[in-house]
């Protein structure tokens, strides 16, 4: 399987309480997503942005953008298959 891509879409305004609009990442969280190398904590991040663009709200772009993005690089991640199925 290919590595799971970051959760930035390539947004990267930093607006919201330093929250990037695109993502919901901070500067630190984006910074500490590179440094993960093993797909099983990459993708328990993506369902931390998850979990945290749910409590910020205004991200519903997001999803789409990333699953575009997954889908090109031949990624399945099963936290954006649960939330098709809620």
């Amino acid at each position: 399987m290919s590595k799971v891509p970051s959760p930035c879409i390539s947004v990267c305004k930093f607006k919201r309480e330093g929250h990037c609009i695109g993502c919901s990442m901070t500067k630190a969280q984006k910074s500490a997503f590179k440094k993960l190398k093993k797909n099983a904590h990459r993708e328990a991040f993506v369902e931390l942005v998850v979990a945290q663009q749910a409590v910020m709200g205004r991200y519903k772009h997001w999803e789409q953008a990333y699953e575009k993005r997954c889908r090109k690089k031949k990624v399945s991640l099963t936290v954006l298959d649960g939330h098709k199925a809620a």
